[in-house]
């Protein structure tokens, strides 16, 4: 078992710690919001500390999710910040989703202290993160290091990968995010489609998710996409947030995203009808009430 601080409690954070403590590691929590913090050990038990530094003092692995890349940078490597706390041959692993730039820079970071560093942002929503099936996506430069992470990580997840050096989970990620905006703007479309029709989409669903259409999206979304059920799920500022990324590496790289770009433009429409909260499979509102 090992000495695991845990920086963010949020909709993901919170459940991702929770594991890790029924998993037997001694977990120290933090959380900018300290009530979080106390809420977390009054269920939970272990302990909680007022900054990142104090979190991490003694901690063999440090995992972090935040909320972007400012967020990152100053749990990281602000004041009172974790690297400068770790202690030597400690790894950093982050959950955040954020760009593959700040990923390299925590790592070089880290090198400079003799430290560890993975980025591995997530994929499987609150759900996920609740039922420790979470799939993480990671980038590191030492392969050792990544191996003495996934013995932690995997209290949380049901896949946990190297696809290469720091900065890879965070390109991979956005790749996820990438298929999603994609898939989720078909199946609207989709649904849109049948209703006008006529059909009901129950049935339809239940026929073509056997086939070549099927997909996450739709056997978990299609029935409240139909109902016009929106409050649950991924955020579409959220989904925003992860879309920029996405287009901002996209130019970096000399990709083309038009599809990425479009779709991000309809959840800029969602956020001026009011949904920033609402799932991401709120596009569907655009065709349902045009």
């Amino acid at each position: 078992m090992a000495r695991i601080a845990f920086l963010g409690l949020g909709v993901m954070g919170g459940p991702m710690a929770g594991h890790l403590a029924a998993a037997g590691h001694d977990v120290t929590v933090y959380n900018r919001t300290a009530a979080r913090s106390l809420a977390w050990v009054s269920e939970h038990g272990h302990q909680a500390s007022p900054t990142p530094a104090e979190a991490v003092a003694d901690a063999e692995f440090v995992m972090m999710c935040v909320g972007n890349d400012d967020d990152v940078r100053e749990v990281a490597l602000g004041k009172s910040g974790a690297i400068g706390a770790m202690a030597d041959g400690a790894v950093l692993v982050d959950h955040t989703t954020a760009s593959a730039d700040v990923a390299r820079e925590l790592a070089a970071a880290c090198a400079e202290r003799g430290l560890g560093f993975v980025d591995g942002p997530i994929s499987g929503g609150q759900a996920g993160a609740e039922t420790g099936q979470l799939t993480v996506m990671c980038g590191a430069d030492d392969p050792a290091v990544f191996e003495s992470a996934r013995g932690v990580i995997v209290s949380y997840a049901k896949e946990c990968r190297r696809l290469g050096d720091a900065g890879a989970g965070q390109t991979t990620k956005m790749v996820n995010q990438i298929c999603i905006a994609g898939m989720v703007q078909a199946l609207s479309e989709a649904i849109s489609f049948a209703q006008k029709a006529g059909l009901d989409v129950d049935e339809v669903v239940q026929t073509i998710g056997k086939g070549a259409a099927a997909s996450w999206q739709m056997d978990n979304r299609a029935a409240t996409m139909a109902a016009g059920e929106f409050e649950h799920g991924f955020a579409v500022e959220w989904m925003r947030k992860d879309l920029a990324i996405c287009l901002a590496e996209a130019e970096r790289l000399g990709a083309r995203l038009p599809v990425t770009a479009l779709v991000d433009q309809f959840y800029k429409q969602i956020i001026e009808r009011g949904g920033s909260r609402w799932d991401t499979s709120s596009l569907v509102q655009l065709l349902q009430q045009p």
